[in-house]
């Protein structure tokens, strides 16, 4: 549990349920598609609260029998959320493939949509949370790129840009 944001099935608390919620409303991709990122976790959450694993032909049961039928321009209004946790899930994703920085990019929108929320948005503040772990996921992630931002200070000093403009 990262979070505590209001979505269709009632109280979405990871990037995931964000966007399986939006993609089952949408009905855009197959069920399968949805099953398949549904799955992993839902095996976790089993294991870790000694449940029996689910069976995958049920796994969009819940979501289903909790969906509203809440109209498109709710989800207009919690557009940062919405992207930052397609993000979070594509940067998850793509990050088995080849390492990258679009889970960091997708948790600060996140963040930010949620804490937008808190202070400007019409839901009261037992309705949208942001838990710690949120943020030591974000403190990891920006510690991550350390490496990265040395790379860079080290190309842009000083005295390599004089070099670099004499020539």
């Amino acid at each position: 549990m990262v979070f505590r944001f209001p979505c269709r099935i009632g109280t979405c608390r990871t990037p995931i349920d964000i966007v399986a919620c939006e993609l089952i409303a949408g009905e855009i991709f197959p069920k399968f598609v949805v099953k398949a990122i549904l799955y992993p976790g839902a095996v976790i959450t089993s294991f870790t609260e000694g449940k029996i694993v689910p069976n995958c032909d049920h796994i969009l049961t819940s979501y289903k029998s909790n969906m509203s039928k809440a109209p498109p321009t709710t989800d207009l209004k919690q557009l940062e959320v919405i992207t930052g946790s397609y993000l979070c899930v594509a940067g998850a994703i793509l990050g088995l493939i080849k390492r990258g920085r679009m889970s960091v990019c997708g948790l600060i929108l996140v963040l930010w949509g949620i804490v937008r929320e808190m202070f400007v948005g019409k839901y009261r503040s037992e309705d949208v949370c942001v838990y710690p772990e949120m943020i030591v996921t974000i403190v990891i992630a920006l510690f991550s790129m350390r490496r990265d931002v040395r790379k860079l200070i080290r190309c842009c000093r000083f005295d390599s840009i004089v070099k670099w403009l004499s020539n």
